[in-house]
């Protein structure tokens, strides 16, 4: 399979895909491995290890970057923040373990309980598959990978078909400290059907999803009984803008928001509710910024927003465009192709309810501005979609604050910051049609254990 730098679809390299025999032989290596309880890795073989592999990505964090850019687009900067992530990511982890432990289940308390001891131990809970996402081809497989490693799982890892080379690198690093191939494997694989036999194996113990919301809600409905599973999808990320807040310093936080990574984050700031009485003079500094953003070659330092990942994805976001400002929307700036692959970052005011770009996750740049005079009908606009992920309010009014905070549906409210801000430590999870589960590289490693009750009578 070749893999193309989706700004100018030149190759950068060829992988190796894997056949029905090849994922059948990866299940069953992994199961054998995780069946020999007597040879589960020890908590401290698992904690160099990770040591270890931070301080191999430390010492190619700028190649891990610029392979960030290429393959997946992200403009060089935001790449190289994402290695930092990933090598914190590891950090969290080997600092979350020391925090896994049981408890004293309390005895005693009745006669037939009476004389007996016990408490629980945590157990890592079996193979787990891993299909992850293109928009953070490094982070994302830190994310789900790490925590199985530092549990103890088992891990076999789909990357996305067009973003894999990240993955296989950072999976040949984990070989380098000595980690034997059985616990962590990777599958590359094109075709959706062996990616859902994988998924749904009845040796699977847990699915860890990050993708679209149809894909991920259609492998829940086919897993194997008792596999646990946890799923990442996205949004159309709402942020309300109160006429309290200081528009000189909430444009570049909402630019940040709305056009990192040419908006494919799935907490990516797509529709703007702000307070009319600011409206105009807000539209005025947002399209002015919007204009001056760096568009272009993601491998060059000066680049803000690159391409999106696929041509395809460009006609989508064209059309969709195309069809809010056939309708009441109007364009602000922005609005067509720069070329296969690259398109204009696009501001659209007040698209009309039905419109794509007001219903549905646009994943590319474009944010849409709606006004509003009352805050709770901004806000019951806001929550009026089937998706619930994280939301935003920019005010200076504490009242606007903590309403904001408790009436918008999301899984988090960010005061005064974007959307899309996350720590790698935070619980980070979509609410309805958003996703099931919670991220955060300690969150999954809770998810990824199970408990053993251990009672003893004496």
């Amino acid at each position: 399979m070749l893999v193309y730098q989706p700004y100018d679809c030149a190759p950068i390299s060829e992988v190796a895909l894997d056949d029905a025999a090849s994922v059948q032989h990866k299940l069953e290596r992994a199961a054998v491995a995780f069946k020999d309880r007597s040879h589960w890795l020890p908590v401290f073989e698992r904690i160099e290890i990770l040591k270890h592999l931070a301080l191999l990505m430390e010492q190619e964090q700028y190649d891990f970057a610029l392979l960030i850019a290429r393959e997946g687009g992200k403009p060089l900067t935001d790449a190289r923040s994402e290695v930092t992530r990933a090598i914190n990511g590891i950090e969290i982890a080997i600092s979350a373990i020391e925090h896994l432990a049981g408890e004293e289940v309390p005895m005693g308390l009745t006669p037939a309980s009476k004389n007996r001891w016990a408490f629980t131990t945590p157990e890592p809970i079996g193979i787990v598959v891993a299909i992850s996402a293109f928009n953070h081809p490094l982070n994302l497989i830190v994310h789900q990978v790490v925590p199985a490693i530092a549990t103890g799982c088992p891990v076999l890892i789909k990357p996305a078909a067009t973003t894999p080379l990240s993955c296989l690198r950072f999976v040949e690093l984990i070989y380098e400290t000595g980690l034997p191939e059985s616990w962590c494997q990777t599958v590359v694989v094109e075709d959706n059907a062996l990616a859902e036999t994988l998924a749904t194996d009845k040796r699977v113990a847990f699915l860890s999803f990050i993708g679209s919301g149809r894909v991920g809600w259609s492998l829940r409905s086919k897993l194997a009984p008792g596999t646990r599973y946890s799923l990442e999808h996205g949004g159309a990320a709402p942020v309300i803008v109160d006429r309290s807040a200081d528009i000189d310093t909430i444009i570049e936080p909402l630019v940040k928001g709305g056009y990192y990574h040419a908006g494919q984050v799935c907490v990516s700031t797509q529709r703007i509710f702000i307070q009319e009485d600011i409206k105009e003079d807000f539209i005025a500094r947002f399209v002015r910024r919007i204009e001056r953003l760096e568009v272009g070659d993601p491998t060059l330092y000066e680049t803000e927003v690159g391409p999106l990942i696929l041509p395809k994805e460009v006609d989508r976001v064209e059309t969709w465009v195309k069809e809010a400002i056939d309708g009441p929307g109007k364009l602000l700036t922005g609005g067509a192709r720069i070329s296969s692959t690259v398109f204009q970052p696009t501001v659209i005011l007040e698209p009309g309810p039905a419109a794509l770009v007001s219903q549905q996750e646009v994943f590319g740049p474009v944010t849409c501005i709606y006004g509003y005079t009352d805050l709770e009908d901004a806000i019951a606009r806001a929550n009026n979609l089937p998706f619930a992920f994280q939301s935003a309010v920019f005010t200076r009014d504490i009242d606007v604050a903590l309403t904001a905070a408790r009436l918008l549906d999301a899984s988090a409210v960010l005061i005064n910051d974007h959307t899309a801000f996350r720590t790698d430590w935070m619980p980070f999870s979509g609410r309805r049609q958003s996703g099931y589960g919670t991220g955060g590289i300690p969150h999954t490693m809770r998810d990824m254990l199970q408990n053993k009750m251990v009672v003893f009578r004496f």
